[in-house]
């Protein structure tokens, strides 16, 4: 009966082992991935900021383009119409003063 306990402790050991070795090796596995995801999600979001950065740059100027395009176009029909408001003015102001 001790022989057994003693083989039996001995398996018990020996499968302790394995087990500590097996999950060392997945630690060790799972740390490498974990690694290797961490960097290329880095690598990721980089390319990301730097293509939005660009987006942003572009928007900015495609939008400082328009409001010059709508500025300018606002002062030319503020001009006409002045003009066209002050031409009769003068002709009724003349009349008048005659």
């Amino acid at each position: 009966m001790e022989w057994f306990n003693a083989v039996d402790s001995t398996y018990k050991a020996d499968l302790y082992e394995l087990n500590e070795r097996n999950f060392q090796r997945f630690d060790d596995k799972l740390e490498r991935r974990l690694g290797e995801l961490r960097a290329e999600l880095l690598q990721q979001i980089g390319e990301l900021r730097g293509g939005l950065g660009q987006r942003i740059t572009e928007l900015r100027l495609e939008s400082q383009r328009d409001l010059a395009e709508t500025k300018s176009s606002l002062l030319r029909w503020m001009f006409g119409f002045w003009v066209g408001t002050l031409a009769p003015l003068a002709g009724l102001v003349i009349y008048l003063t005659r």
